[in-house]
């Protein structure tokens, strides 16, 4: 007797039966009318029955469905981590194309999964900090060897795919944090690009460096680094960037051409102790505190509204 099905139907006969008999009692009533507006009652309830009952189907729907997206999420979660663990260890592989294939999926993983980017970035430049050295760092001679050539190309695919999942400059997001302290970097390019913190301690940068037009919202430091010839010459680029924040580049060592051109430097900055081997450029690049910066020889700091702005000396 659970059955709401029987219960309607047992409900509907009653008022089938009820309403139409309280009709007939009425003289002024035809047994047809009687029986249709009985007829009526008892379908009304048959009526509610039924969208009840397709109400409920879809609640269960609804529940069916969200099991098997939180199903889903369990599994594509896994097997993200599955592929990340994979990939990490590929990359401790002897052949470098097995290296850059990893490197790849760490990329490919972190474009359709958002939340693993920056753990992403942060293994990228784990691997770039790794300990390496080539023929023409040192002067020694004008090639690599084969090994450090091939590992030369894998790690020029990290920065490049470092650059590739870091947003643009016009982007309003924090941005991710990259840690390269200590890392040998050939070509690095990050232009254009949105970052947080940018950690370049000590860090050897051969052939041309480019970090024009970003924006660092974080706190950027260059501390002891140098400019190395390597391939090329090693020119640093460095127009029209904005640092949102500290900008230190004490002790840095610019072995070539430098251009600070339209920089704007918003927090605390230094250059104390850098060393400058060639021609500098601060061509309009503007500063929001002369207590700390110290410009190289030639360049002086002239105060203009709500800071200060980089002019050659008379």
């Amino acid at each position: 007797m659970r059955s709401p099905l029987l219960w309607t139907l047992i409900a509907s006969a009653v008022l089938l039966c009820g309403v139409g008999g309280w009709l007939l009692t009425d003289p002024a009533t035809s047994r047809s009318e009687a029986l249709k507006t009985g007829g009526l009652a008892g379908g009304a309830v048959v009526a509610l029955y039924a969208l009840w009952l397709n109400d409920r189907r879809r609640r269960v729907e609804e529940a069916r469905q969200t099991i098997e997206q939180q199903r889903h999420d369990v599994d594509r979660e896994r097997i993200s981590d599955e592929r990340f663990a994979k990939s990490v260890e590929l990359l401790g592989h002897e052949a470098d194309q097995v290296r850059v294939g990893a490197l790849h999926a760490l990329a490919g993983l972190a474009r359709t999964r958002p939340e693993y980017r920056q753990t992403v970035l942060d293994v990228l430049c784990s691997y770039l900090r790794r300990p390496f050295t080539h023929g023409r760092y040192g002067g020694s001679r004008d090639d690599g060897t084969p090994e450090e050539e091939r590992e030369l190309q894998v790690r020029l695919t990290a920065q490049r795919l470092i650059r590739d999942l870091l947003p643009l400059s016009d982007v309003d997001e924090p941005g991710p944090d990259l840690d390269l302290t200590g890392a040998a970097l050939e070509y690095f390019d990050l232009s254009r690009r949105r970052i947080g913190g940018l950690l370049l301690r000590h860090a050897s940068l051969y052939s041309s460096t480019n970090i024009s037009g970003c924006v660092f919202t974080g706190q950027v430091y260059f501390t002891a680094a140098g400019t190395g010839a390597g391939r090329l010459v090693g020119v640093f680029r460095c127009r029209d960037a904005t640092f949102l924040d500290r900008a230190w580049f004490s002790g840095t060592e610019f072995s070539e051409r430098t251009n600070f051109s339209g920089t704007t430097f918003a927090g605390r900055t230094t250059f104390k102790g850098a060393t400058f081997a060639k021609e500098v450029l601060f061509d309009g690049a503007t500063f929001a505190d002369s207590a700390e910066v110290q410009l190289p020889e030639g360049w002086e700091l002239e105060p203009r509204t709500g800071g200060y702005v980089a002019v050659r000396s008379s």
